[in-house]
């Protein structure tokens, strides 16, 4: 029986097909070789840099929450923090703990400007930080009118006494009631009790001393009372010496 040749042509015995490979992009590592650890590193610390909470948003000119924020600030007696601020603008959710910076700092920003735009056009108040957060305030030069407005208030205010006490607990605080009259060199009971019904002085603690004394400290009232953002912002004893 004769056999019968194959018709593969000539062409494909002789030139084989030719495989061609996909071309390397320049930055993707040869075949063997490792990846780049400090390259996968920042991959990674970009992917995470996305706080908890966060929302994604594009770059935003801080102007163009100047109005919110004053809204905001002005429908409240009380300060507000940056995180509150936050959640208020929609820039957090309003379960997160924190705030991230990029958030602050554009909130910041925005105050600055709106400060900027009362100072230029001679506002009688400006956006301060009190206690912590941040409230609309008067400026001292008004503070006689306000003042006389709100005269049952100021028909309320603290007696010498109570001034100093209070002033010895703000700079020396924690302190025990006996460091206290030790200072004054009388009994404080009575005036302690009408700073705590305040709310301008409290309980933090007891000594760690026989007895286990009370310590006295001030409250975020008192910060508001005075307008002052944290205890940092005392005067200091430079400054209460007359001149």
């Amino acid at each position: 029986m004769a056999r019968v040749r194959s018709k593969r042509s000539t062409t494909e015995q002789v030139n084989p097909p030719v495989v061609v490979e996909a071309p390397t992009p320049p930055d993707a590592p040869g075949p063997g070789a490792s990846p780049d650890p400090a390259k996968a590193s920042s991959e990674v610390t970009a992917a995470a840099a996305q706080a908890p909470g966060q929302k994604h948003r594009p770059a935003v000119d801080p102007s163009h929450f100047a109005p919110t924020i004053e809204a905001v600030l002005l429908s409240t007696d009380k300060p507000l923090p940056i995180l509150r601020l936050s959640a208020a603008l929609g820039l957090i959710d309003e379960e997160a703990e924190t705030t991230p910076a990029e958030s602050s700092d554009l909130i910041r920003e925005a105050i600055a400007g709106l400060n900027a735009q009362y100072e230029s056009t001679s506002r009688s108040f400006r956006i301060e930080l009190v206690a912590g957060g941040y409230r609309v305030m008067t400026r001292p030069e008004f503070a006689e009118a306000v003042a006389r407005l709100h005269r049952t208030k100021i028909d309320g205010k603290l007696s010498r006494a109570a001034l100093e006490t209070l002033a010895i607990i703000a700079y020396r605080q924690p302190i025990t009631r006996a460091d206290l009259e030790s200072i004054r060199g009388v009994a404080c009971g009575e005036v302690l009790r009408s700073l705590m019904e305040r709310r301008l002085v409290t309980i933090t603690g007891r000594a760690e001393e026989l007895g286990r004394p009370m310590l006295y400290g001030t409250t975020r009232q008192f910060l508001e009372a005075f307008g002052l953002a944290t205890l940092k912002d005392l005067p200091t004893l430079a400054e209460l010496k007359a001149p």
